[in-house]
């Protein structure tokens, strides 16, 4: 014990103020030292009680052998002394005492539990160990959550040789003959909150993106500084009422559009088509209620700035959303979206309605469907836009998916592709209409390329700078983690 005890102290002098230096590492392998010590203690007691017993058991019958039972004890308690760490003199000296050992190894513990008790204080403070409630809720908190993201890149040409360097209306490359890095992606988010009727729940979701496309998916936040690669934050909670009130606060993403933001890393073609962002809206400010009736019927309702105005608002009225989901069968899924609201930016008011839907044929064959209505009102006039798209995609096999879409989209005013952050001419209207080939290439399960081959029209005889014809090539690539 002696040992021990000048061991400890050793080990105590590391921790003291002269040396403020030490190694964590060395002090939380002499922790585990104290435990492995303190086990070996508690493993030495209970050898003594049951040995202690036997004798008492021994003494009651007056058992012939007394003699021989006491020095067989005292053997008993030799041992354990020794497996104490305890010098083997003071153990033959103590054999005929157990009860005063008893005593005294009660002592020792306790002792050694107030010097791991310091111990375990010590390393708190060194941050080797939690320090207590709150600690251990941070730790919970970073290990529910996840990082993911994606890192795109691409090299594309526009036959029309579009003047300046870049496609008007065309995502993702916007420089034509120009190798782009398109996007980098991270997404930091804690576990989604369970729908649940008896308990609440909280979450979190934020994603940033950098890069070439940032300006465009980050839609209206770069006019807004602290806003300029935010895509979407918001904080979530389950309210137990009913079946689970699902509620999200913050910067938050479009309800519209059958297409990703996130171009070709959650799509199944490279670039992006007109209805993303002349029938669509990026993120923006504003609280959604979503609510789940039955298996195949939920409900989104949610008030926002504006469908274009972003983080921060630019009038005093807000923009409604509403969103039916709906689900007739395991492989197919409809949604039906209304909105209005006031705007100033494009339009004094502005309201319409989508119709998303998407329908897994079969394990290889699936397709999807957008359709819009938009409505522009301007010192009592409306304008009208509309827009249907097509989507066609079939795994050849699980490393090689084709993937066709076809759009039109109809601006008969020149309310919305007309003089627009990509790049069209001020104009009276336009039709544009374009189809897609791509072909979805995954060697392994982080990489994704996408080698494309696109065709756009315009109505406009000069719609594509010179032009109101171009075929655009090129291929994306993608890594995903």
């Amino acid at each position: 014990m002696e040992r021990f005890v000048r061991g400890f102290h050793s080990f105590h002098d590391l921790f003291s103020s002269r040396n403020k230096q030490r190694p964590r590492c060395l002090a939380y392998f002499m922790f585990k030292q104290g435990n492995k010590r303190r086990e070996t203690l508690l493993k030495t007691q209970k050898q003594t009680n049951y040995h202690m017993t036997t004798r008492r058991k021994y003494n009651r019958h007056k058992h012939k052998n007394r003699t021989r039972s006491s020095i067989g004890v005292g053997a008993c308690l030799l041992g354990g002394a020794i497996l104490a760490g305890l010098p083997a003199n003071q153990a033959v000296a103590q054999s005929d005492s157990g009860s005063a050992k008893l005593e005294k190894i009660e002592k020792e513990n306790q002792e050694l539990r107030k010097r791991l008790d310091t111990l375990e204080g010590l390393a708190q403070k060194e941050g080797i160990l939690p320090t207590g409630a709150s600690d251990s809720h941070a730790l919970k908190a970073l290990s529910d959550s996840t990082l993911s993201g994606f890192v795109s890149a691409s090299y594309f040409h526009d036959t029309s040789n579009p003047p300046g360097g870049t496609s008007p209306g065309y995502l993702w490359n916007r420089r034509n003959d120009s190798f782009s890095l398109n996007k980098v992606k991270l997404t930091l988010a804690s576990t989604p909150v369970e729908r649940s009727g008896d308990k609440f729940g909280a979450a979190y979701r934020v994603s940033l993106i950098f890069g070439q496309d940032a300006p465009i998916v980050n839609s209206g936040a770069g006019n807004t500084v602290g806003f300029e690669n935010l895509r979407e934050a918001y904080v979530e909670m389950n309210v137990p009422i009913g079946t689970g009130l699902n509620v999200r606060a913050g910067e938050l993403i479009s309800l519209l559009n059958y297409e990703s933001g996130d171009g070709g890393a959650a799509n199944d073609n490279f670039s992006q088509g007109y209805q993303w962002f002349y029938t669509g809206n990026g993120p923006a400010a504003g609280v959604q209620l979503g609510y789940t009736f039955t298996d195949w019927l939920d409900v989104k309702i949610r008030a926002q700035n504006g469908l274009y105005a972003g983080p921060v608002d630019n009038n005093k009225s807000k923009t409604g959303v509403v969103s039916f989901g709906i689900k007739p069968c395991d492989k197919a899924w409809i949604n039906l979206i209304g909105w209005v609201g006031r705007e100033d930016i494009v339009a004094q008011h502005v309201q319409g309605g989508s119709l998303l839907a998407g329908w897994q044929v079969t394990d290889k064959l699936h397709f999807g469907t957008e359709l819009d209505y938009f409505n522009f009102q301007t010192a009592g006039k409306g304008s009208e836009v509309w827009s249907a798209g097509g989507w066609l995609s079939y795994a050849v096999t699980e490393k090689v998916t084709p993937a066709v879409r076809f759009e039109f989209l109809s601006d008969k005013d020149g309310a919305d592709a007309s003089g627009d952050p990509l790049g069209f001419a001020p104009n009276t209207g336009q039709d544009i209409a374009s189809v897609a080939f791509t072909l979805n290439i995954k060697p392994m399960p982080s990489i994704k390329i996408q080698p494309e081959v696109r065709y756009d029209h315009s109505s406009l005889a000069n719609g594509f700078g010179k032009e109101k014809d171009r075929v655009i090539l090129g291929v994306g690539v993608i890594y995903m983690f």
